[in-house]
């Protein structure tokens, strides 16, 4: 497992091992699953793969419904063939509930009815985001403590799974997991913050000559897509529709992609023992591999 936030060379790292280890590619990013969607998800070119065969990259479209539970069945498939004549394969990616679901199984959660989710929602929509912070912060602070409190989807979910059943959120995390036919390796790739946020607005910038914007307008249809809230997008949307101007879109998508990243290593860092490295080690990355799996 390679880990690491947005930008801190898990792509080009995982290539490298993949050579060296004789293995396969599988991508733990919930955005590059979408064929539509290249430039602003940072997909690995055919160049940059090198010949490394990748998987669950570009594999479904952003009209499909598709999910954290519809990846870890198809994942857990393919790699019962895949091991069958293969001792390594490289999971590599940056979100999070993907990469747990792979390694450890996903929680169960009671089934919520829809009229507790339209309420919600609604209430989302009359009094704002601070009103889903209050309650979840009264009804379940372990969750509340840990969670993107910025992220609506996530405040709902949680406030409607309490809703429905009574019970906090939190307490239906971490239960018995499924005992999985593999050893994960966990490397986490840490580097200094002032140089990943360079390299996230170099990457920007990239992003933008290879025609980010042009991607985005071709995407600007499907805006209410759930695939399309992200990072990388919303923020051209908004330039789209008039809200704000070019310059302002770059730069909030710069700021978001830094505040994400944070994210991300806030997540990992709350989420189990990881083995940090930093990605330039290739060779010492390597031999911790060999050495761990004897």
């Amino acid at each position: 497992m390679i880990a690491g936030p947005t930008a801190s060379g898990k792509t080009s790292l995982a290539i490298e091992l993949a050579k060296k280890l004789k293995a396969e590619i599988i991508s733990a990013d919930s955005r590059q699953v979408y064929k539509e969607m290249s430039i602003g998800t940072a997909k690995p070119t055919i160049n940059e793969m090198q010949g490394v065969p990748h998987h669950f990259i570009g594999n479904v479209s952003i009209k499909e419904k598709y999910d954290v539970g519809i990846y870890e069945r198809e994942v857990l498939g393919f790699l019962e063939k895949y091991y069958q004549k293969n001792e390594y394969a490289i999971l590599v990616g940056g979100t999070g509930l993907y990469i747990n679901a792979v390694l450890y199984g996903l929680d169960k959660f009671p089934d919520v009815d829809e009229e507790v989710k339209l309420k919600l929602n609604e209430e989302y929509q009359e009094k704002g985001i601070e009103h889903l912070q209050n309650e979840l912060k009264e009804v379940d602070f372990d969750y509340y403590d840990s969670v993107d409190k910025n992220n609506a989807h996530r405040l709902i979910r949680a406030l409607s799974v309490y809703r429905q059943s009574g019970s906090p959120y939190s307490s239906f995390l971490d239960k018995t997991r499924p005992k999985r036919e593999f050893e994960p390796i966990k490397i986490l790739l840490d580097t200094p913050r002032e140089v990943l946020y360079q390299r996230i607005n170099d990457r920007v910038d990239d992003m933008l000559i290879e025609g980010l914007e042009e991607e985005a307008g071709d995407l600007y249809q499907f805006k209410h897509l759930k695939a399309l809230q992200t990072v990388g997008y919303k923020e051209l949307f908004k330039y789209f529709d008039g809200d704000i101007t070019k310059e302002e879109a770059i730069d909030l998508l710069k700021q978001n992609t830094r505040r994400y990243a944070k994210r991300q290593m806030t997540w990992f860092r709350n989420k189990g023992k990881w083995n940090v490295f930093d990605a330039k080690n290739t060779d010492e990355i390597y031999d911790f591999i060999i050495k761990n799996s004897e």
